[in-house]
């Protein structure tokens, strides 16, 4: 019996704008029938497009997203713990594909370098970036 081989998990930042633009791009680049995770910095600014949309989907097995929330601050340097802890825990059981929110970017290429180390190399596959203006 042969073990299989895990592919790595597609990864795409997004950052700018406003909370409500970064997951309605996220929104749009949701696959149908696609498991996708969602790790969103900051607080929800009363439009929360993917958790409505996780509502109505979630239940669907052929359509299955999941949101996680990560208080806000730098991923990089003051939430460098707790994203390495979600993405952890995330990647026990990998979706198909997973978008993190950035709410400021000013760190955006010290994070790609993080997420592009070991154990990450192998574990992910880093994508363009969606910008939001």
């Amino acid at each position: 019996m042969t073990a299989a081989v895990r592919r790595p998990t597609p990864l795409t930042l997004v950052s700018g704008g406003r909370a409500a633009g970064r997951e309605a791009a996220i929104a749009q680049a949701l696959s149908p029938g696609q498991p996708a995770a969602v790790i969103l910095e900051g607080l929800a600014d009363g439009n929360a497009i993917l958790a409505d949309l996780a509502e109505q989907v979630s239940p669907s097995p052929s359509f299955p997203l999941q949101l996680l929330r990560i208080a806000p601050g730098c991923l990089c340097c003051s939430g460098n713990l707790v994203l390495r802890v979600t993405l952890n825990r995330l990647l026990r059981h990998p979706p198909a594909r997973l978008f993190v929110s950035l709410a400021d970017a000013s760190h955006i290429e010290q994070l790609r370098t993080w997420l592009t180390a070991s154990p990450y190399d192998a574990l992910l596959a880093l994508q363009a970036d969606i910008v939001v203006s």
